[in-house]
């Protein structure tokens, strides 16, 4: 046997077989030669590359934070260290939209947009009938958890996510006593339970499914959505401290009050514009700003905390964060207080990915959307997402290797607005008024100055009006730019009977609505 071992091996294919003289092959049965061949090919397999693991994913989602509302974006006021220490490693987008929304409640239709890839008028605010991010993410291997805010109905959570602990279902809570529940199985949540605060809840839970996936196999989607900087703006007080004593600015769009009527009376009377009288006094919205900015730092140190967590577990070098918010909010900005319209401050958010092989400390202006973000992680994972998905994939703007992936975006808000916007240009129409508003956004941001009425934008208005119609027949939008029948701009927002909603705590009440006779 010994001259065996002075063949040649041969190489075919890439595996190496032995070279045997026939006279020698009597020597080995049927069953030897196979089995000889078949370690041959475990050796020859063995020396292959193994499959690189797809990246984790950690998903961060805001409630209500507008996209000026971050320390990166510029604000020298706000305290937000560790998003603006994520921006700065990563890709900062400056125009990101949410689409719109079908009713008040602008939460629900942003993520069930976000969760589905989909376009508003193909997915509303429901998830029960489409197939989620989370949902393909576990079909290529994923496993997936989520806490936090779901505004899209108890069963698609279940449907969505393989894990879930302290999740809010529902759209606001009473920050200090959010009633969560943890995903049983998929078709039961355990009972609602009132832990504690809600920025923490979230945040642990968070922290404790990462640290629990240390040598796991498989990757892992982590998606957490706060509830902060929703109202009821009740900070704890060591964040609201940091901002004692300090003159909070006031938006330089601030006015007292909407100078016209939408279109519907009770558009002007949602609930969220309840939350400061009219006319707005300049020193309950800076409270109220100051209110907002503390539950927002209050975030950022929990979002520091995952962070840390992602490094510690030893997940830095194979995790993407992405970090967005639904969509933003007015406070002051045209005497609005709430996200029932379609100027920058109301569509737009912020939104970062970082992670390893992204460019670092860069932004982008590309005009996005929220619901863009999915075909992107797909993209980033090597997943194939689902056929019918309206985002468009980010990946080349992220990585600088093009500009943008459209030219004009649209945005909805029920049956009283759509706008439309370029690079430079916006247009925001109200059918029910007949009434039409045209900003230059590169000299005028705060949409301050409205041109559709002088003669030399005329070309403009109509042009623009034309790129609305475009966008409507390509998403499904079937609202008429002018209604059949025309009401008063003019209203009187001193008349409206003013009402604190049921999710207010006493902090809110007994400071913004002592003069609410009826208060309980």
């Amino acid at each position: 046997m010994s001259n065996i071992s002075k063949k040649p091996f041969i190489n075919v294919d890439g595996f190496l077989f032995l070279a045997m003289r026939k006279d020698y092959c009597s020597i080995f049965s049927v069953g030897s030669l196979a089995a000889l061949l078949f370690f041959q090919v475990l050796v020859g397999c063995s020396q292959r590359k193994e499959e690189p693991k797809k990246p984790n994913i950690v998903f961060i989602f805001t409630d209500d934070q507008r996209a000026d509302a971050l320390g990166a974006a510029g604000n020298q006021f706000i305290k937000t260290p560790s998003l603006d220490a994520l921006a700065k490693s990563g890709v900062r987008f400056t125009n990101n939209y949410c689409m719109g929304s079908i009713h008040g409640a602008v939460c629900a239709p942003s993520r069930a947009m976000l969760m589905s890839g989909k376009s508003l008028y193909h997915v509303y605010d429901k998830l029960d009938t489409v197939t989620t991010m989370p949902q393909v993410l576990a079909a290529n291997g994923y496993t997936t958890f989520g806490t936090g805010k779901w505004h899209n109905g108890g069963n698609s959570f279940l449907a969505s996510f393989q894990q879930g602990k302290n999740v809010f279902l529902g759209g606001m809570d009473d920050h200090f006593n959010t009633a969560v529940r943890d995903k049983v199985n998929d078709s039961t949540f355990t009972e609602p339970i009132e832990k504690g605060f809600s920025t923490d809840l979230f945040a642990d839970a968070m922290i404790d499914f990462i640290t629990s996936q240390k040598g796991a196999e498989k990757p892992f989607f982590a998606y957490i959505a706060f509830t902060a900087p929703h109202d009821p703006r009740s900070p704890l007080p060591q964040y609201l401290e940091q901002y004692a004593g300090d003159t909070v600015p006031l938006p330089a769009n601030f006015k007292p009050w909407h100078p016209f009527n939408f279109g519907e009376i009770n558009e002007m009377q949602v609930r969220d514009e309840h939350l400061a009288p009219w006319p707005r006094d300049p020193e309950m919205i800076q409270d109220q700003l100051r209110e907002y900015y503390a539950m927002i730092t209050h975030a950022d140190k929990r979002i520091g905390d995952i962070i840390a967590s992602i490094e510690a577990s030893g997940f830095a070098d194979n995790t993407i964060i992405v970090y967005a918010a639904d969509h933003g909010l007015a406070l002051g900005s045209h005497g609005l207080v709430g996200k029932q319209s379609l100027y920058e401050h109301s569509m737009k958010a912020p939104l970062v990915f970082a992670g390893p092989g992204l460019p670092t400390n860069e932004t982008r202006d590309a005009l996005v959307y929220l619901y863009d973000i999915f075909p992107t992680l797909c993209n980033l994972t090597g997943v194939e997402p689902p056929e019918r998905v309206d985002g468009k994939d980010l990946s080349k703007v992220i990585m600088g290797k093009e500009g943008g992936v459209r030219t004009s975006l649209f945005t909805t808000y029920r049956g009283t607005h759509r706008a439309v916007r370029d690079k430079k240009w916006k247009l925001i129409r109200y059918p029910m008024i007949d009434h039409t508003q045209l900003f230059d956004l590169e000299n005028d941001p705060d949409e301050l100055v409205n041109l559709a009425g002088e003669k030399e934008h005329e070309v403009k208005v109509r042009e623009m009006m034309g790129l609305l119609g475009s966008w409507q027949r390509r998403t499904d939008d079937t609202l008429k730019l002018t209604a059949k029948t025309i009401v008063p701009m003019e209203y009187d927002p001193t008349t409206f009977e003013r009402k604190p909603d049921v999710h207010q705590p006493p902090f809110v009440l007994e400071k913004y609505f002592k003069d609410y006779t009826n208060q309980p």
